[in-house]
């Protein structure tokens, strides 16, 4: 065979070589992108299965189901959210409620005892009547006892007075065995402040109940992380605002005792241990 023959044939074999690198190539590479397509299917599928679980617990929430949800023992908000189990004590407990029971009584029996000493001391049309100032009344959320602004504070200013720092003092004694929770919530009447110190009823309404949660705290001893403020100035009314006896209705502090079903909502119950 002639060498130029022999070149001939060995560049025929290189050419072949060389398209069947390529081919070896493009082959991976579709491979590759077959893959990565996969991937970022199964990805999509995760996420939207995520999705939809956040979705249905909102849901939930924004409905106002949570608590049948709980009441009726089925699934859990908690399941929904992070798949953790209501933690123990969610239900309500037979006898946590019979100290709730005790709770009412021994405030209302109290109330009784003050307001006839008043009457025996033959004052009982000059001086303060604890029964005509505070409300007990046992709702879904807890055992609300609700006392008139013109009882613990003069009027525009959240200082209270000794005999509130008293009456209060004496809640907080009934309410201290107990383990539930405790809000204090102030609200105002619609009438506009503008001080320097109250810019709004908001501010109002905020300090006059964390006045009230001091007295819970350093006079009957409750723990501070059982107690929590919240302020409502003048948009949670009882009544219409549209009278002064309707407007005296409406401020006032209400101390709730929380159910116990209602933990699970309060935040930092499941946060974690910090590391040490």
């Amino acid at each position: 065979m002639s060498r130029r023959n022999r070149r001939k044939r060995d560049k025929k074999k290189e050419n072949e070589g060389g398209m069947e690198r390529w081919l070896i190539t493009y082959a991976d590479l579709i491979t590759l992108l077959m893959i990565f397509f996969v991937l970022m299917y199964t990805m999509s599928q995760v996420d939207a299965v995520k999705y939809k679980a956040v979705a249905n617990s909102l849901s939930v929430v924004l409905t106002g189901d949570a608590m049948s949800m709980l009441d009726a023992r089925g699934p859990s908000l908690a399941d929904g959210l992070s798949g953790q189990q209501l933690p123990e004590g969610a239900e309500e407990n037979p006898s946590l409620q019979g100290q709730l029971d005790e709770v009412k009584t021994m405030v209302e029996e109290f109330i009784r005892q003050q307001d006839q000493e008043v009457s025996e001391k033959g004052q009982g049309e000059v001086a303060t009547r604890l029964g005509d100032y505070i409300v007990i009344v046992e709702q879904e959320r807890g055992l609300v006892i609700s006392i008139k602004d013109t009882l613990l504070f003069a009027s525009g200013s959240n200082e209270l007075t000794p005999q509130a720092r008293q009456i209060i003092g004496k809640v907080g004694e009934a309410v201290k065995p107990i383990p539930n929770y405790i809000r204090v919530e102030g609200h105002t009447d619609n009438l506009p402040i503008h001080t320097s110190k109250f810019p709004s009823n908001w501010e109002l309404s905020v300090l006059r109940a964390t006045n009230v949660v001091h007295v819970l705290q350093d006079t009957a001893g409750i723990s501070p992380e059982r107690l929590s403020v919240v302020g409502y100035g003048e948009f949670r009314p009882l009544v219409a605002n549209d009278s002064e006896i309707n407007r005296a209705m409406n401020r006032r502090v209400d101390i709730v005792i929380l159910k116990k079903k209602y933990d699970y909502f309060e935040p930092g119950l499941n946060a974690p241990e910090p590391e040490e």
